[in-house]
């Protein structure tokens, strides 16, 4: 392979080929005499036409992910494919990717038109083909008519459009976004989250979007690959990594998520039964490849959201965990209660404010917590 051709393709007929593939993919920086690992062991296929997302917190090696796809840093170890063909070695500018940033990065001097039509322009792309490939990608973000005003003239929303309208126009085979809608305002961004899905729809290339926003990538992605210290914790649709995270880390990092264990007493029925505290009772299904048996400690997670709060123990086959409510808050179109389970763990509860009905509880009240034991999900890889 030389540094500026891509290799020839994996040789495998029967394989449907990835829009982007990484392969045992690591990155390893050198400061002050030290190594440190930004991202360990990476395995990834991301499919044509997805939209696919790195979710992690700040230094989990999601932005180093990227920037690796996008030719901008090197892998230490480890194959990075496009369409097939390996591009390790191959400069940025000779991949067929165009990556938006955080910034925009925008001609302040040039107006809406020429920032658009920058790259066709470089490539000597003929006049007409340019305005119409323009126009055509200002109508796709929602920009006819204003061609003519400069990024100051702009909104952080439209300018933000620009940037997407400049690097689709090329139309490159994939489009990475390294959070792109962090400079905006909360309703803007919700407001752009659901443009960015539909300009991704409408022209049908892969999207890989970094962000640490968990909410985006639920609103947003096909996928979502989880990382945490360089690696991918899990991957999934939104629904999956949300309703069955498979760690620790997902389950609290993954919107608001609580955590409870105890002693397995039971194991029958693809289920585990825990007694918990001095009269609960709590159910967990057992996901196939995991292994429970009495006596052993099992963690689970249930969201807020699953949970109902009552004054009597719960009858028939539902989960039921004793508490006292020790915070009650008004969200607007829910309330949020914070429960001490009689074990002492910290359980959140969210109560849809559906009618005008006074609190359920209020801080101080004992009360019981339930909910449908296919709620509960064990917390452990399968073995």
């Amino acid at each position: 392979m030389t540094e500026t051709q891509p290799a020839p393709a994996r040789d495998d007929p029967g394989r449907a080929v990835p829009a982007i593939e990484l392969t045992g993919v690591e990155k390893t920086f050198h400061a002050y005499g030290e190594a440190v690992a930004a991202v360990g062991g990476v395995d990834l296929a991301i499919g044509q036409g997805e939209f696919f997302s790195l979710l992690g917190p700040s230094g989990c090696g999601k932005t180093t992910t990227m920037r690796m796809i996008a030719g901008f840093e090197e892998p230490t170890a480890g194959e990075v494919y496009l369409h097939g063909r390996s591009v390790t070695g191959v400069p940025a500018n000779r991949r067929d990717v165009n990556m938006v940033f955080q910034s925009y990065a925008l001609f302040p001097h040039m107006n809406v038109f020429d920032n658009v039509a920058f790259g066709l322009r470089r490539r000597g792309v003929a006049k007409a083909e340019t305005k119409a490939r323009v126009g055509e990608m200002l109508e796709i973000v929602d920009l006819t008519g204003r061609e003519r005003r400069r990024p100051a003239e702009l909104s952080g929303g439209q300018q933000q459009r620009v940037a997407l309208a400049r690097a689709l126009v090329n139309r490159p085979r994939a489009l990475l976004l390294d959070e792109p809608l962090g400079a905006l305002d909360l309703k803007l961004r919700q407001a752009m989250q659901v443009e960015l899905k539909r300009i991704q729809r409408e022209v049908g290339i892969t999207f890989v979007y970094v962000t640490h926003d968990q909410g985006e990538a639920l609103t947003m992605s096909d996928r979502i690959a989880v990382m945490n210290d360089g690696l991918i914790e899990q991957l999934g649709t939104p629904r999956e990594i949300y309703e069955h995270p498979a760690t620790r880390f997902v389950a609290g990092f993954i919107g608001t998520s609580n955590l409870l264990g105890g002693e397995v007493t039971e194991v029958s029925g693809g289920g585990a039964v825990i007694s918990y505290g001095p009269d609960g009772r709590i159910e967990v299904p057992v996901r196939d490849g995991l292994k429970v048996a009495g006596g052993e400690r099992l963690e689970l997670t249930v969201r807020p959201e699953k949970i109902g709060i009552g004054t009597d123990k719960p009858a028939g086959d539902l989960c039921g965990v004793r508490g006292t409510v020790t915070e009650v808050v008004y969200l607007g179109t829910s309330t949020s209660y914070n429960i001490t389970t009689s074990t002492g763990a910290d359980v959140v509860v969210f109560m849809q404010n559906a009618t005008n009905a006074d609190d359920i509880a209020v801080r101080g009240d004992g009360v019981w917590l339930s909910w449908d034991p296919r709620h509960s999900y064990a917390i452990g890889a399968p073995q």
